[in-house]
Formats: C-alpha cells, structure tokens, sequence
C-alpha cells in the first residue's frame, strides 16, 4: 500500500509543478525533477510521514526497476531516430559530430582538472580527474527526448540532435574504458589486469548492440501475428520489457565480467524495428503515448535520487563548477567544430552544443563504476552528483531555449487537449441535433 501511495504522491506531485513550469515557460521535465527534490529524502521525506514522500535513499532503491524500464522505454524511442531514410541526410555528420564533441570535451575537462589536481592535490588525485574527464563525455538523451517530445520540435538541428545524443553514450563507454584503465594502472602498484579494463567496456559496447538487434529482428517477427492494435501494443511492451531483462543479466567468462548496457540494447532495438516494419512509426508512437506516465515516474524519482549532501564540501562544489564549466566548453565548441567541419547548417552550428548539455543517467553509471578507486572514486561520485544536479534542473531550460533560436519549435498554442475534446462533443451534438431534425 505505501509503495502505490508514494508512486501516486509522485505522478500528482510532478503533474502539478508542470502546471507551474507552463506558467513560468519551463520544460515539463524541469517541473518533474524539481517535484522529485520536494518528495525525496532532504525535504517533505526529513518529515517520515509515510507515503507522503521518500524518508530515505532506500526506499528510492525499491523504485529502481522503474527507472530502468522507463529508460528502456525511452531508448526505444531514440532508436526511431536511426531511420535509413534519415540517415542518409545527417548520417556522416551525425557520425563525425556524436564522435568528435566527445572526444574533445574529454580532452578539455582533462586538461582542466588536470591543472586543479596540480593546484589542489590533497582534494583532486591525477585518476580522479582523468576519470572525470570521461564521465564528462556522455548526455542524458532522456531529458533532451522529453524537450523535443514536448514541444514537438522540428527541423534540421533536432533531425541530428537525436542521433547525436545517441552516439554520444556509446562513444562515452569507449573513452571512459580507456580513461579509467589508465586511472587504475596510475592508482595500482601491484598487478592490474588491462584486458579486463578495456576489454570489458568494448564487449559491453558490442554485446548491447547484438542484443538489441536479435530482439528487434524477434520482435518484428511476432508482431505479424498480430492485428488488433492493444495487441500489437501489448507485444511491443512485452518485448521493450524482454530485452531490458536480458540486458541487467551479467556474468564472468574467465577473467573478464560479461554486461550489457540497457541503453544501448532497448536503443537498437527501437533502430532495428523502425527500419524492417513497414508499421512501425504509427506502433512507436502508440508506446509513446502509454509510456507517458512513466516517464513522468522517472523523472520525479530521478530528482528524489539527486544527493543534496553534496553542497555541504565546499571543496565539491568549487571542482564541480569548474567541472561544469570545462564540460561546457567542450560540448559547446567541440560540437561547433565539428559541426562546421562537415557543412551543416548555420542554427545546427551555433545552438547543437548547447542542447548537448543535460547530463544524468549513463554519467551515474559510469561514476558509480568509479568506485572501484576507493575514496578517489567517492570524489569521482559526489562531483559528478552536484554537476547531475545542476544540468538536469537548467539543461532541459537550455535546450528549449536552442530549439527556439533555431525556429524549431512553434509558439504554444492556446488549446489544450481537454478543450479540443470538448469542440469534438459539441460538434458531434450539433450534427446529432441536425439529423433529428
């Protein structure tokens, strides 16, 4: 009873402060992780009322099945965005951008945080900052989705924005296994086993997306069987569910820990389908619609998870804003070169770095398996917390704000869905009425 109280607290809570983001011109997603710190342990839960928020980190951990099939689902969707018709327009520039802004913002934030560890060695080690500097590679596509999806962005910047966010992560699991193999062989003085440091973040790379096609190829095969749309709704579920199963499986082979990235998988999955289903974009759509809720959930517990403590050493906050800054550098001008080097448009240009910002999920992960540096991996952690923090409450902001610069997002509307229902009835009345007659 309490775990439904609280999801109910959580869906009314995030729904309620998108009443108010609307009002003050900010992304829904915005108003859901904001909703997520007023609910989670720091604020209303400090109160241990039960069901009225989260009094403690642990009870967010019985949440986390949410959040994995929630990103899962979202994976999905991005994976719509690796058409072949598509690619044949940004596919070379989408490639070289999603490769090079992440190698360069590495570069940067390394070099930067470099310097502090020379400037501050008790507070930031070599291998933490070169770690860092990894972990800086990588985008939440989850947030950038939500932007998009909500104000129904189109145009040439969001067309390569997408499959650049995708690329991006996987590029990221590449650097940070070269990163933090670099970092574990400046930290250890006796024996380290490389092949297990590199080794195993590539065959992550490549298994996920061996799964995610043989899911997709499966998928497409029994979706045939089914006609009525719930059904072929339901197996779409079903099979986004599957491969997020599959894909928390892991096991060791030798000296080397199979895994595989849920992200990546359920992110093929969506690319394999969409390109061998003539139906598929009407069904990814449809998902789309009975996930919303979900996202809504992930969103809120995403900023419950969000570690406030973080403010309380001085020494974190100031390597997090020079952390935030130098990511920022490299996003903006890494994507500008790049994106000037293969010839794109002038608004995709100036504003894509920008929307590169947003940084949660796969950052996490990544300083989570920093850990294995012992209390240099804490610090590892608690930065990239407090950037987390800061780029996922103003980078939806920011994206926005690009996607409108470039003139791919319409002013809103002043009809709402409640009120175009409402047209419906009554014109279905006034033609009732006519036949009568």
């Amino acid at each position: 009873m309490e775990i439904l109280l609280s999801l109910a607290v959580v869906l009314l809570a995030g729904l309620a402060l998108s009443r108010l983001a609307k009002l003050a011109k900010l992304p829904a997603v915005t108003a859901y992780l904001v909703a997520g710190i007023l609910v989670g342990p720091y604020l209303l839960g400090s109160l241990n009322v039960q069901g009225l928020g989260f009094n403690t980190m642990h009870d967010l951990e019985g949440l986390s099945l949410i959040s994995d099939v929630a990103l899962g689902f979202i994976a999905f969707s991005i994976g719509n965005e690796f058409r072949l018709s598509q690619l044949k327009k940004t596919g070379r520039q989408a490639t070289v951008i999603g490769i090079v802004q992440a190698v360069v913002t590495t570069l940067i934030v390394d070099a930067v945080l470099i310097g502090v560890h020379f400037a501050m060695p008790d507070k930031l080690s070599l291998p933490a900052a070169i770690t860092l500097g990894a972990i800086a590679s990588a985008t939440a596509p989850a947030a950038t989705l939500m932007v998009v999806k909500q104000y129904k962005a189109k145009g040439p910047l969001t067309d390569i924005l997408l499959p650049v966010v995708a690329l991006d992560d996987a590029v990221g699991l590449v650097l940070f296994a070269i990163s933090f193999g670099i970092s574990r062989a400046l930290q250890s003085s006796g024996s380290l086993s490389i092949l297990s440091i590199i080794v195993e973040p590539l065959l992550e790379v490549v298994l996920s997306i061996a799964l995610g096609a043989a899911m997709g190829f499966a998928f497409n095969f029994f979706e045939r069987f089914f006609h009525s749309r719930s059904k072929r709704l339901s197996v779409s579920v079903a099979f986004i569910f599957l491969t997020v199963a599959i894909s928390m499986i892991s096991f060791p082979i030798g000296g080397i820990h199979v895994a595989f990235s849920p992200l990546l998988s359920c992110m093929m999955l969506g690319t394999v389908f969409c390109n061998v289903c003539n139906l598929s974009e009407e069904l990814m759509e449809r998902v789309d619609r009975w996930a919303a809720p979900l996202f809504v959930l992930f969103f809120v517990i995403s900023g419950a998870e969000l570690e406030l403590s973080v403010f309380t050493d001085l020494a974190i906050i100031i390597i997090g804003l020079i952390y935030i800054a130098s990511r920022s550098l490299g996003k903006y001008f890494g994507a500008y070169g790049s994106a000037k080097a293969v010839h794109c448009e002038k608004n995709i240009v100036n504003y894509l770095g920008i929307t590169l910002l947003p940084q949660a999920g796969v950052a996490l992960g990544m300083a989570m398996k920093a850990s294995a540096l012992g209390a240099e991996g804490a610090i590892v952690a608690n930065i990239t917390l407090f950037a987390v923090l800061v780029y996922e409450l103003f980078g939806p902001l920011l994206t926005k704000i690009s996607l409108q610069k470039a003139g791919e997002i319409r002013p809103e509307g002043k009809v709402s869905a409640r009120e175009s229902a409402q047209a419906i009835l009554a014109e279905s009345s006034r033609k009732e009425h006519l036949r009568k007659k």
